[in-house]
């Protein structure tokens, strides 16, 4: 089947990046909580993507639109800087190896100011790679990748179908900065629900703690409709946390993580509440932030239901 062109999911950080698809989907399609779950995992072209990145070069330079070539390509590309490149989709690290270094080569080579460019990864992708495969696309600026950890509750990661374990994802994110690799780590509060939710914070400041990335972000859960944890809570088998019970979980998380120099936020849209530092050096104002707001419990001060978002 011919590939199409994934719908545009990525981290807030690549918000001015070009989003250059070599994957359509998620090689892991069993998170029950996640968007991809059931997606079939495409992978493109490598002429294709050569010919995507020709026609941005064209365009960069002389302002010249192909005709055969998406507009949403060229949508993005009117506002590009030319700095940073974000390769789609839900985890790009998947792309056969020779045909991701031949693409990160093909770009350097048409974008030789190119800065950085960065990638979704899951800790399967990671651990399939030697460190010298991740240091040789290093060299070629694969800058930073995005790995969602979720939990560090083995249970939980069991429930939800993440398909690796703690151990598992400790050993990704230190591959990845033996690699030099910058890693930008995801946890989801909220994951465990209610019954879980005290285990779910503790261990998820754990394996964060072990891992000890360069950027740490929380997202609060959101129900996607159709995937199987949103069934479970249809069923009543599942029990969402409270908005204030999520910002308790963001809470314990802080407190009990110990980290090098990590950036540590909680700015996504999904959140109820954010907070932002390098920790450990900004945890005590982080936490009496959040002490404070829970002091509160005034729903007015929460970013309401409307505005969150994935």
């Amino acid at each position: 089947m011919p590939f199409e062109r994934p719908a545009i999911i990525r981290p807030p950080s690549e918000w001015n990046s070009y989003y250059l698809p070599l994957t359509s989907g998620c090689s892991n399609n069993t998170c029950t909580f996640c968007d991809y779950y059931g997606s079939k995992l495409r992978v493109r072209e490598i002429d294709e993507v050569k010919k995507e990145v020709d026609a941005l070069a064209l365009y960069a330079q002389h302002g010249i639109c192909l005709p055969d070539i998406p507009r949403i390509a060229y949508a993005i590309a009117r506002t590009w800087d030319g700095e940073k490149v974000f390769l789609q989709d839900g985890d790009a690290l998947v792309y056969p190896f020779p045909k991701l270094k031949e693409s990160l080569e093909y770009l350097n080579e048409k974008f030789p100011h190119l800065e950085r460019v960065g990638i979704y990864a899951t800790a399967q992708d990671v651990l399939r790679r030697s460190v010298e495969e991740l240091r040789s696309l290093r060299e070629l600026k694969l800058g930073i990748a995005y790995m969602g950890v979720e939990s560090g509750d083995d249970e939980v990661l069991r429930k939800v179908g993440k398909g690796a374990d703690y151990h598992q994802m400790v050993e990704a994110g230190r591959k990845l900065k033996e690699a030099g690799i910058t890693s930008s780590i995801t946890v989801i509060l909220g994951l465990a629900g209610v019954e879980g939710s005290e285990k779910h914070a503790i261990e998820t400041a754990k394996i964060l703690s072990d891992i000890d990335p360069d950027y740490a972000g929380a997202l609060t859960l959101t129900l996607v409709p159709s995937t199987p944890l949103y069934e479970e809570y249809q069923r009543g088998d599942f029990h969402l946390i409270s908005p204030f019970k999520s910002l308790e979980e963001l809470k314990m998380i802080i407190e009990n993580s110990n980290f090098t120099d990590c950036f540590f936020s909680s700015m996504h849209a999904s959140n109820y509440f954010s907070v932002r530092g390098r920790l450990p050096y900004d945890k005590e104002r982080m936490i009496k932030e959040l002490k404070d707001i829970l002091a509160k419990e005034d729903p007015s001060l929460l970013r309401p239901e409307f505005l969150r978002g994935l």
